[in-house]
C-alpha cells in the first residue's frame, strides 16, 4: 500500500534532466515546467487507479494534493490514508488502526515515487516521444510516452496526456515493472493557494491515541 500511496503523485516540481529527447515531445515538456514551475504552490484533485490483471486487481480512488516547494499532503480518504512531507521528514497515515509511520525522504528507494513530483515526472530521466494530437472528453491533448534511460525506476513505460490549452497535466499511465498499471487523472488544479507550513507536517495532537512507528 505503501508503494501505491507514493506513487500516487508522481507527476508536479521542476529540475532538469533531459536524456534523448523528441524535439516535439522536448518543446511540449519545456513549456510544462515553465508554467509548472512559476506556480508557488499547487493543489489538485485527482482520481488513482491501479489495474492488474493477472492477480484480478482493479481499483479506483479519488484523492488531492497540495504541494509548496518540496512539501506536500496526498490524501486518500476512500482507503483512509494521508501523507505529509514536510521535505525532510516522511508521515504515512493509515486511519484503519490510527497508525503513521515515519520515515526520512532520503531512505525512499525511488525518487520517482515521490508524490511531490506529480507534474514532473518526465524531469526525472526519461527519454521522451511525441506520439499524437488527440480529443480526449472534449479536450485536446498531446500524448507523449516517456521511456526511463536506466534501471532506476520502477517503471517500463509512462503515457502523459498534456491539455493542449492549459499547458498541465491531464493524466498519466504508469507501466509498472510489477506489472501493475498506475493510472492518474487530475480533476481540478488550482495554482498559488497560501498554505500554512503546518500542512505538511503530521500533528499527532489531532489523532488521538495514535500509534507512531519511527523507521529513521
Amino acid at each position: 500500500m505503501k508503494q501505491i500511496i507514493l506513487v500516487i503523485a508522481t507527476l508536479l516540481i521542476t529540475t532538469f534532466s533531459w536524456a534523448q529527447q523528441d524535439e516535439k515531445a522536448k518543446g511540449i515538456l519545456d513549456k510544462v515546467s515553465e508554467k509548472t514551475s512559476s506556480y508557488t504552490t499547487i493543489s489538485a484533485d485527482f482520481s488513482f487507479s491501479l489495474k492488474n490483471e493477472e492477480m484480478e486487481i482493479d481499483e479506483r480512488n479519488d484523492g488531492s494534493i497540495k504541494i509548496k516547494g518540496q512539501k506536500y499532503c496526498v490524501e486518500l480518504p476512500d482507503i483512509g490514508i494521508t501523507v505529509f512531507s514536510d521535505g525532510v521528514t516522511l508521515w504515512n497515515y493509515m486511519k484503519d488502526g490510527n497508525q503513521v509511520t515515519v520515515s526520512n525522504i532520503e531512505d525512499e528507494s525511488s525518487e520517482l515515487m515521490d508524490p511531490s513530483a506529480i507534474f514532473s515526472i518526465y524531469e526525472k530521466g526519461f527519454d521522451s516521444k511525441f506520439v499524437a494530437e488527440k480529443k480526449v472528453g472534449g479536450k485536446t491533448v498531446y500524448q507523449i510516452d516517456l521511456f526511463p534511460d536506466s534501471d532506476e525506476h520502477d517503471v517500463s513505460k509512462i503515457t502523459l496526456l498534456i491539455d493542449k490549452a492549459t499547458l498541465m497535466i491531464h493524466s498519466a499511465l504508469l507501466y509498472g515493472t510489477d506489472e501493475n498499471l498506475y493510472g492518474i487523472e487530475v480533476k481540478k488544479f488550482v495554482p498559488n493557494k497560501d498554505f500554512p507550513d503546518s500542512e505538511f507536517v503530521f500533528n499527532a495532537s489531532k489523532y488521538g491515541d495514535v500509534e507512531i512507528i519511527d523507521f529513521r
